[in-house]
Formats: C-alpha cells, structure tokens, sequence
C-alpha cells in the first residue's frame, strides 16, 4: 500500500434521482492522501458496485475523472463522482492501481462503502 489511504464521503443526490424509475444517483468524493516517503501515479481504478437486490457491475479505467495524478508525499488528491443505482441502498468496493518512481505497480484498496437513501436502512 505503500502509505496511500483512501477514504470516501458518498451522499444521495436526491434532485436527480427518479424513484418512479427506479433510478437513485449518488455522489462520493474521494480523498487519496499520500502518507509514504514517495510519489505515485494512479494509473487505474476497479470498482464492484452491488445494488440492494444483490446485482453487481464491474467498473474498470484508466485513472479517476478523466485525470492519472501524480501524489506527491504528504499531498492528497480529491475528486467527486457519481454512480447510479435501481435500488435504493448499495454498496461499492475496489482498488486503485499506482505505479511508483521505481516503476513497480501496487494496489491500493478501497474499503467497501454503503451507498443508501436516508432513512431506507433502519
């Protein structure tokens, strides 16, 4: 892991959801934060995203938002996204994949997160 820590802010956006549909968007911004000693590009991401009737769909891609950062040490990088679901809780998992100075590839996880419509878990 080599120092990196991800962590995730995910929010319903209810303005552009249509329960009728069913079609519930959510937002999530993620914060890569470099806590190592070396710069590392994100070159690639994974995602599993999993709908509450238990359907999943794989999401695979070169870097996040169109952008490959380079994170420096003691920086972050930030950016928002959005994932749509029929349902109106979810959840999503995955990975980033860097490539450091020496060239080498690594994984950086990102733990699973719930993605839910307030007040639809109890």
């Amino acid at each position: 892991m080599r120092g990196f820590e991800v962590s995730v802010e995910p929010r319903y956006i209810p303005a552009e959801s249509d329960p009728a549909a069913p079609r519930y968007v959510f937002a999530y911004t993620i914060t890569i934060a470099n806590r190592g000693t070396e710069a590392a590009q994100l070159v690639n991401r994974y995602w599993l995203i999993t709908n509450g009737d238990g359907n999943q769909q794989e999401v695979r891609g070169p870097g996040v938002v169109g952008e490959q950062p380079l994170i420096e040490p003691g920086k972050a990088f930030r950016y928002t996204s959005a994932c749509v679901l029929e349902t109106a809780v979810g959840s999503m998992q995955g990975h980033y994949e860097f490539r450091g100075a020496d060239g080498e590839s690594f994984e950086v996880p990102i733990n699973t997160f719930s993605l839910a419509v307030p007040g639809a878990v109890h």
